[in-house]
């Protein structure tokens, strides 16, 4: 039973590291986004592809995030290797 423990203590950590990241990325494109807009820079033009600057951390970022989430929340690896372990285990 203690091995089951250790698991979902593992998985707890990994899910509050993501909250943590996702609180983080949440916060830093907030104040990112209202310096690019209290400075002005909204006004600017980049020739004919207009894209401010602030969206480029957001949406590498993004990616990463959402990466992050998947690894944690849908492709659960923690289980997998228990999970595969059973599968084999169930073909002999």
């Amino acid at each position: 039973m203690e091995n089951r423990d250790e698991e979902l203590w593992k998985l707890a950590e990994a899910r509050v590291g993501f909250k943590r990241h996702l609180t983080t990325y949440l916060s830093v494109n907030v104040l990112v986004w209202l310096l690019w807009y209290f400075t002005g820079s909204f006004g600017s033009s980049y020739g004919s592809f207009f894209l401010p600057w602030p969206a480029w951390m957001t949406l590498g970022w993004g990616i990463g995030i959402i990466f992050h989430f998947l690894g944690v929340y849908v492709n659960n690896s923690y289980n997998a290797v228990e999970r595969e372990y059973e599968k084999l285990k169930g073909k002999k």
